[in-house]
């Protein structure tokens, strides 16, 4: 151990003197978990003169117990500083929720970000990925390196629900006029996580290593399929100043308010969006004959796609879908057009299904094309990897999430198949992605408006869940805390 770190640790020399087991103790201690842990640096000589428990030499249980209470004491500190920060947290995600940005615009929450992450005494980045916010707090003991994640752009929906914060905005998206909403909880996310900020400020001096707080723009892409979000910012040095070692995210989602779900492995779907353009020959509807019919060919085209899933993959693998959302062509009634577009995405859990996918998507629209005189075009773009739980990383904090969610956590939901690129992150450093319920106890989760519906949904009462997930998830690892100190905490 450097010897600043030990100096660390010697904050009461004259308990420790008095009471020389608890060295014993905390040499044990040091050899039964990863690294420095937080709990020995904040509890261990106070916490055997607490409880009145001898740190017995040689008796790894002793060490463990010790170790507990110092970890209960930081998970009270979170729990009460949570508390308190809620009202910010509340007042954050209605601002947000009113004033929406767009994917890559997100300047105002952007700088709203910045200067409350300013005023906390972290360090900033600013114009990370267009418009992502990179913070870093340094503890007051050398450690490892964690990062918290939160997206913050909305969604070109308008908005249905009569909240007194509803948004109202309005802007072009593609060629459209638009409304603009949180439809998909991106405002929670970006206020849990500056709850979570002032949370583990208040705990700086005691946190081994540092905290990056991610706060990154376009997750939900961009419509020119240009690189943005998760991968832009690690192409910009997100994970890299100071080097990081493990991330967390979350998401809200239509279960009941403060419930966790996850799972290790494959918890979301990798996507890959596709365009096929298909070109006939344009001729009079009355005399089809003298052309050749892309409209026609294109619905070939579309049910074709479905024989690729029901037919010629093996499901027993794991699931996948092709979906065509788009479909354009002709001007008139009476015209057969020269080409129809279609745009579609592909959602798979293995990546070696996902090629197979690829592969026959392509034989399937050229030679459907190809047998009517047509031609296909097919582009398959926008790839986002599978969002995959690291199975180490995963049962190392299950506990922390079933503390903070007071039992209603599963840690085994099935897989889903929309998508997220903090998958991104995941190719690079291990990392934990869970859901947040939202929906207001009592009510069916089954009947509630989903992510991205113009009536979707967020009880505010589970914000204070995420704001101490996110901030139990960084002390706990950092700490090196795993099940076996959660299974004796409080």
């Amino acid at each position: 151990m450097p010897r600043s770190s030990y100096k660390s640790f010697i904050f009461c020399p004259i308990a420790l003197l008095a009471h020389s087991k608890c060295l014993a103790a905390f040499a044990v201690g040091l050899h039964l978990l990863r690294g420095v842990l937080l709990a020995q640096q904040v509890g261990l000589a106070a916490g055997a003169e607490a409880t009145g428990v001898p740190a017995s030499r040689g008796d790894p249980s002793a060490a463990l117990h010790v170790q507990q209470q110092g970890l209960d004491r930081l998970h009270r500190a979170i729990d009460e500083a949570a508390a308190r920060v809620m009202p910010k947290v509340i007042a954050y995600r209605r601002d947000f929720h009113q004033h929406p940005e767009l994917s890559n615009q997100e300047v105002r929450t952007a700088k709203i970000v910045a200067d409350e992450l300013r005023r906390l005494g972290i360090e900033v980045r600013t114009g990370v990925a267009h418009t992502g916010v990179v913070g870093v707090l340094r503890g007051g003991n050398p450690g490892g390196v964690v990062a918290l994640r939160a997206d913050m752009d909305a969604l070109p929906v308008t908005e249905e629900g009569d909240l007194p914060f509803k948004s109202t905005i309005r802007t072009h998206y593609n060629g459209h006029e638009v409304g603009v909403m949180h439809a998909c909880g991106h405002d929670a996310h970006t206020a849990m996580l500056l709850g979570a900020a002032e949370v583990l400020t208040a705990m700086k001096a005691e946190l081994p290593g540092a905290v990056v707080f991610l706060f990154q723009p376009a997750e939900e892409g961009l419509p020119d399929g240009e690189v943005c979000g998760a991968e832009l910012m690690m192409k910009e040095g997100a994970l890299d100043h100071p080097k990081v070692d493990a991330i967390f995210g979350l998401h809200v989602f239509h279960f009941e308010s403060g419930e966790i779900r996850f799972r290790p492995g494959g918890f979301m779907a990798g996507y890959n969006d596709f365009k096929i353009r298909v070109q006939g020959h344009q001729t009079h509807g009355a005399m089809p004959w003298d052309g050749v019919d892309p409209i026609v060919v294109a619905s070939q085209i579309v049910l074709g796609l479905q024989t690729i899933i029901s037919r010629q993959i093996k499901l027993t693998t794991a699931p996948a879908i092709i979906t065509i959302g788009s479909i354009q062509g002709g001007t008139r009634n009476n015209i057969i057009p020269n080409e129809v577009m279609m745009e579609g995405t592909i959602r798979t859990f293995d990546p070696e299904m996902r090629k197979q996918i690829h592969k026959r998507v392509n034989l399937t629209a050229t030679s459907i094309a190809q047998s009517a005189g047509a031609t296909a075009d097919v582009k398959i773009e926008n790839d986002a990897p599978i969002t995959f739980n690291d199975l180490n990383l995963t049962a190392k904090v299950t506990g922390s999430l079933r503390r903070v969610s007071v039992g209603r956590c599963d840690s085994n939901t099935p897989a889903v198949t929309i998508s997220e690129d903090f998958s991104f992150y995941q190719q690079r450093v291990p990392g934990l992605f869970f859901f947040l319920g939202v929906t207001p106890k009592g009510t069916d989760p089954s009947t509630v408006a989903p992510n991205h519906s113009p009536k979707f949904f967020v009880d505010e009462g589970a914000l204070i869940t995420g704001v101490r997930a996110m901030a139990s998830l960084a002390v706990d690892y950092l700490a090196g805390a795993d099940d076996k100190l959660h299974a004796g905490s409080k």
